[in-house]
């Protein structure tokens, strides 16, 4: 596949594309935060919003809605999966998680049974206890909702706005994972490692906020690597270079799929270039691969090379991801 072919199928793809309502929610919801108890610090656009409690400290609020087609496919994955990305939410802002609620809407007895299921082993993985929430027993369909909440020091928060021009753009990845069975876009790391490593992998991300390693992370999701990285560049009113052939990946997977892929631990980092080698140690203790892959630029243009070949796949003059 040309990098053209490449290009257009990634800025297509239905996980960068579903993203685009976001702008209408957040234009709805815009607020005066002079009448309000705490100080927000960060809402629409990062990984979690951030509300300053005290001096030193702050809270991470996040949610996730899980995709349907996931939950109707395989009940006990979508279940599982809601504790996963919420606990990468959290670490992919330097924080560490405290609790989390749901709610569960049934219409079906045995999926109600799967989906709770897979929220208990996500709970006993990831060590983020479930601490309430509301059940609809009757409801018209099956939804499942998580929300998480965390806590993190101001000065150690990672966040999505804040790249800078000629920071490194740095891709890493537990490679040692499988495609899911039934999900040819997930790539599991989780279920079959221990779950000393998968939590120690959440706290290398508390680890890199603390000693300041990155400018700013997001945790690879449904719009895939490079959606996720034009996400992180959108808010930060930036663009950058990639190189593809850099970023780091499973060779047994094809590189359209791959870039598409949600992974069960991956993030994309901003990093100045003096602080690349400590980060990617860091990051490499806990068995996730970490490589240079670009730079970011002033233009606001996310620009992709593979060989000789170089394409735009998203220029934010002229359009938006999230609009946040």
């Amino acid at each position: 596949m040309n990098l053209k072919k490449l290009a257009s199928e990634l800025k297509e793809f239905e996980g960068v594309s579903r993203k685009k309502e976001i702008k209408s929610v957040v234009e709805s919801l815009r607020y005066d935060d002079s009448e309000y108890y705490f100080d927000i610090i960060s809402d629409f656009g990062d990984d979690a919003a951030i509300i300053g409690i005290d001096e030193e400290k702050a809270i991470l609020l996040a949610a996730d809605g899980i995709w349907g087609n996931l939950l109707e496919k395989d009940p006990y994955w979508a279940g599982y999966c809601a504790v996963l990305v919420n606990a990468n939410d959290i670490a992919a802002m330097g924080g560490a998680p405290i609790g989390m609620t749901n709610i569960i809407s049934i219409n079906d007895e045995e999926v109600g049974k799967e989906v709770l299921r897979g929220i208990k082993d996500g709970v006993e993985k990831f060590g983020i206890p479930m601490i309430g929430g509301h059940t609809h027993p009757d409801a018209k369909c099956n939804v499942l909702d998580v929300s998480i909440t965390g806590i993190v020091k101001k000065d150690s928060v990672l966040r999505s706005d804040t790249a800078e021009i000629g920071d490194k753009v740095v891709f890493a990845y537990d490679l040692d994972g499988k495609i899911h069975e039934k999900f040819d876009l997930n790539w599991d790391t989780t279920t079959m490692k221990p779950k000393k490593l998968v939590r120690d992998q959440l706290k290398a991300l508390e680890i890199i906020g603390e000693k300041k390693l990155a400018t700013a992370c997001k945790d690879i999701s449904n719009p895939g690597a490079l959606g996720t990285l034009g996400m992180l560049l959108e808010v930060s009113k930036k663009g950058a270079i990639v190189d593809i052939n850099k970023i780091p990946m499973n060779k047994e997977v094809p590189l359209n799929q791959w870039l598409k892929i949600y992974p069960g631990c991956a993030f994309v980092f901003t990093a100045k270039e003096e602080n690349i080698e400590k980060l990617k140690e860091v990051l490499k203790f806990v068995n996730i691969t970490a490589e240079v892959c670009g730079e970011v630029i002033e233009e606001r243009k996310l620009i992709v090379k593979k060989d000789e070949e170089e394409e735009i796949l998203f220029d934010f003059n002229k359009e938006y991801i999230c609009g946040c």
